[in-house]
């Protein structure tokens, strides 16, 4: 998967890695039932709901997306706790080159890995990545039944209130 990513963004969102779907398809979120595109409506970042056909609008608003690891595979969990280690080092890279203001990184297990805070929450972190603020947010996959659509609303607009 191809980053949807620039200079200077206010969010750059960051996936786990790439499900099979998503890669057949070549867009980011594109799995059926990826709550992702829903949840970035009803938290204020778009004014309709997108598609991941339409992802490349994002960039128009100052929005991008990558991913912590790029190997694709049907869940998160088949990746090795090294491939995620290794993502987290490429992400700090791309955060130093690319400088967006916010990075929203959808997932607090690969969060906790990537960056070696086994205690981490969701919402904004303490530390930052450069001039990078860090935001964990729920991971949107359908999968993830902890969180249901009301509360990634309600998450993914708290972090729009930081951006505005």
């Amino acid at each position: 998967m191809r980053d949807l990513i620039r200079p200077g963004l206010s969010v750059l969102f960051c996936g786990i890695n790439p499900g099979l779907y998503t890669a057949a398809v070549g867009h980011h979120f594109a799995r059926p039932g990826n709550r992702f595109w829903p949840a970035l409506y009803a938290g204020g970042f778009t004014d309709r709901l997108l598609s991941p056909f339409d992802e490349r609008e994002l960039l128009k608003s100052g929005y991008g997306i990558t991913n912590v690891v790029s190997r694709t595979t049907a869940t998160a969990d088949q990746l090795t706790k090294a491939e995620i280690l290794e993502g987290g080092k490429k992400l700090e890279t791309k955060l130093r080159r690319y400088r967006p203001r916010i990075l929203a990184l959808l997932g607090v297990g690969a969060f906790r890995v990537a960056f070696s805070k086994p205690k981490a929450s969701i919402g904004r972190q303490e530390e930052m990545l450069g001039s990078t603020i860090i935001w964990v947010l729920p991971n949107p996959s359908g999968l993830n039944a902890n969180y249901q659509a009301a509360d990634l609303a309600r998450l993914f607009s708290e972090l729009k209130e930081t951006v505005s």
